[in-house]
């Protein structure tokens, strides 16, 4: 491990990937250690122009006893090399070297006997498939799904007949721009430069997004294909999202309170098909990254969090360890999650 740009504590080490068709791979790996010696740790998986900034995140977790690692993605952000096309991919499996080398650094080299995965937009769609993947290795221990892009936020028209034509683009142009982009709402709301809190770097995470690539779109496609036919997810899944989606172009306040990014619905339908224990968490006012809502928002998201390992992965007190806190009374279940979750 070597330094990180986020400063102590964190370090951060480079996993060699080979090349492909562009030059040389990498991806890599940032670590932030709990206090005190811990055998449980936490992989993060960013989304789609994204990579891992959110230190309110890991101090959380590493607060509560978790090694918190979080994986910049081949093509991304501390991994993004000066040859390559940002974020472009074939297909989604193409991280598995990625997740499977994080993943062994952790259990193995680090000695961690309990691992969470935690995936956020695209992220979470790749952890999905990933845990699905490696099942029978039982790689991951549970998974939290922070508003994971299991469809594209379009009319139906959009989402399937055109989007599987340019999916065959694809396949023959795989580079080709095509007219997919993400607009600059979500990234406004977030960033301390506009009317956000947040501060990261705008040359690895754009306001606007980077271009989207016809091979990119058709490896997406199909993953959410698979995804929608029905995973086998042995372990258990904390998929949580917004109550609602902001569909606007332009800025409007509202933004700020709803995932301005994808629809919440399709998380919400698609939950069950992730495998046979699913939970579902929905939360008003809660924005893309539910991390990076409002201090009320992503407290209670925080509090779920804990809740949820704790009952399902075992995890120990949800409070900080130096303070001594008694349990909250957990909440009644909601008909609308229990009708969305797997289990």
């Amino acid at each position: 491990m070597e330094p990180d740009v986020l400063g102590p504590p964190y370090e951060r080490q480079t996993i060699d990937l080979g090349a492909d068709d562009e030059g040389p791979v990498v991806a890599t790996l940032v670590r932030r250690r709990a206090d005190r010696p811990t055998r449980r740790a936490v992989l993060y998986v960013h989304g789609f122009v994204d990579y891992f900034f959110q230190t309110h995140l890991a101090d959380f977790f590493a607060e509560r006893g978790w090694d918190f690692y979080a994986l910049d993605l081949r093509k991304y952000g501390r991994s993004l090399l000066p040859h390559q096309t940002p974020n472009f991919c074939r297909d989604l499996a193409d991280y598995f070297p990625e997740l499977d080398a994080a993943a062994e650094i952790i259990r193995t080299d680090d000695g961690h006997d309990t691992l969470l995965a935690v995936g956020h937009s695209t992220g979470g769609l790749i952890v999905s498939l990933w845990a699905h993947a490696r099942r029978d290795a039982r790689i991951v221990d549970g998974i939290f799904l922070n508003s994971p892009f299991f469809d594209f936020n379009a009319p139906w028209v959009v989402r399937r007949p055109l989007v599987a034509a340019v999916s065959g683009l694809g396949r023959r142009a795989p580079h080709r721009v095509v007219p997919f982009g993400l607009g600059t709402v979500y990234g406004e709301s977030i960033h301390a430069d506009h009317r956000g809190e947040w501060s990261y770097d705008l040359t690895w995470k754009p306001l606007a997004g980077f271009p989207v690539r016809a091979g990119w779109l058709r490896a997406i496609r199909a993953a959410q294909r698979q995804l929608r036919a029905g995973l086998d997810i042995p372990v258990p899944v904390l998929l949580a999202c917004s109550t609602r989606s902001f569909r606007g172009k332009r800025w409007h306040e509202s933004a700020a309170l709803a995932d301005a990014v994808l629809d919440v619905a399709h998380m919400v339908r698609y939950a069950p098909r992730l495998g046979r224990h699913v939970t579902v968490s929905r939360f008003d006012g809660g924005m893309h990254d539910l991390t990076l809502s409002g201090p009320a928002v992503r407290e209670r998201v925080f509090t779920e969090v804990g809740r949820w390992a704790e009952a399902f992965l075992g995890a120990g007190p949800t409070a900080p360890a130096d303070t001594v806190t008694t349990p909250a009374p957990r909440r009644p279940a909601d008909p609308a999650d229990a009708a969305a979750s797997g289990g």
